[in-house]
């Protein structure tokens, strides 16, 4: 039986618990259909125990529904951040961290087994000498402790309070502040606040993708395997199937949508021998594997091959290296040259021409016409003609163009 309990033990299970409610809230308790009602109630009780002032109800023919609603324009710092300090511990762990810290405060720096002790003779309270080493070995990695090795012996030191860092560097409080509203693993910088007692007085982001750092574990993996040149095993789950298949290939470069905030991960695929690109919400495990020896060569063809990406896609359903696209506009030269200022700013390089009177033609080559798809409707009412290698493109264009005109013409004339 699933027992409610607000602390979870890991956090890649809250990350798809509250993805599920932000991104696809707008879910009645019946078509959340892997859960059990007893579970949906349980995840649905910790979501509002973390983000009570931000959850939403709304009742539908369907029945009730849950959903967040955040206002990043408002906020000073991410409220979605909260889910990363929801991992549960044992007594024993609580106890040993302020034992630890506290020990360390007075005896300056010291052995594992020395600190076992100091906590014996300190506290009455024993534990056993590899468990301290294990837990101080942790906190070194996480910034908490510092670690030096003094001939045989390794010890272990506390490292300065936040407090006192950001009070020898003043401007330190503003970048922190800044960081942790705007960057990826923002986590990183609130953490930083809390502990030094800082607020966020200054910055607001009118803008604001709150929803990555659920990403972020993912995205730290992956920045790692870069950094080291590696190869990486991913379990990525499909957004239309919900199927869950294994891809391996090498990390290169994090691609973020202008438009939707969405980010992707590129990655050279050594079997297909093509690049690839993976939704990074998409990734639910990111294991690091061997060095790859050309790494840099594929990060120098991947910089080259950008020229001809227009979103993040790297083929096309023709299988063809490069689809040509043109687009016949008509823009008033003379009244509208914030248009062809826009395609030049937007064009990523094609080639703009007049061919007439107030009629000028656009065209590029790319892997993936159809990802122009979103920006060629946005010239709805100007366009003459679109001519595309991809049938994809063509017809999708076509249909939504004859719907468009069903739906504002035809309805029209009938009324």
């Amino acid at each position: 039986m699933s027992e409610f309990k607000e602390l979870m033990k890991s956090f890649s299970k809250s990350r798809e618990y509250v993805r599920d409610f932000f991104v696809y809230g707008f879910k009645t308790r019946d078509e959340f259909g892997d859960w059990s009602g007893r579970t949906y109630d349980n995840e649905r009780r910790r979501l509002e125990s973390w983000l009570s002032d931000y959850v939403r109800q709304d009742y539908t023919p369907n029945g009730k529904n849950i959903y967040l609603s955040i206002d990043s324009n408002l906020l000073d710092t991410n409220p979605l951040y909260r889910v990363w300090k929801a991992k549960s511990f044992t007594d024993n762990d609580i106890m040993l961290h302020f034992y630890i810290l506290d020990y360390l405060q007075k005896a300056d720096e010291n052995t594992a087994d020395a600190i076992t002790d100091g906590i014996l003779a300190e506290y009455a309270v024993m534990f056993d000498a590899q468990i301290v080493r294990r837990k101080c070995n942790q906190y070194a990695k996480d910034g908490i402790l510092s670690k030096e090795k003094s001939g045989k012996e390794v010890l272990y030191r506390l490292n300065p309070p936040f407090q006192r860092l950001v009070s020898a560097h003043p401007n330190l409080s503003n970048a922190v502040k800044f960081y942790q509203l705007f960057s990826p693993l923002g986590i990183v910088g609130n953490t930083i606040m809390e502990n030094a007692s800082l607020q966020n007085d200054i910055f607001r982001i009118k803008h604001g993708f709150f929803v990555h750092t659920l990403e972020d574990e993912m995205l730290l993996s992956l920045l790692r395997a870069m950094h080291e040149e590696k190869t990486v095993l991913l379990s990525v789950k499909s957004t239309k199937t919900e199927l869950v298949q294994e891809t391996e290939g090498v990390p290169l470069k994090i691609f973020i949508s202008t438009r939707t905030g969405r980010r992707f991960l590129c990655l050279y695929l050594p079997n297909a021998k093509r690049f690839s690109s993976v939704r990074l919400d998409a990734i639910k495990k990111a294991e690091i594997k061997e060095p790859y020896c050309d790494y840099k060569a594929l990060r120098e063809k991947l910089e080259k091959n950008k020229a001809s990406a227009w979103g993040v896609s790297f083929q096309n359903s023709n299988h063809r290296h490069l689809e040509h696209v043109k687009l016949t506009l008509h823009i008033d030269e003379y009244c509208e040259a914030f248009i062809l200022n826009r395609l030049e700013r937007e064009g990523k390089g094609g080639v703009i021409r007049r061919i007439a009177p107030n009629t000028f033609c656009y065209e590029t080559d790319v892997f993936d016409a159809y990802e122009m798809l979103p920006w060629i409707r946005t010239f709805i009412g100007r366009i003459i003609a679109v001519e595309s290698d991809s049938q994809r493109l063509n017809q999708v264009f076509q249909r939504d163009f004859k719907a468009m005109y069903r739906m504002y013409f035809e309805e029209t004339m009938e009324e």
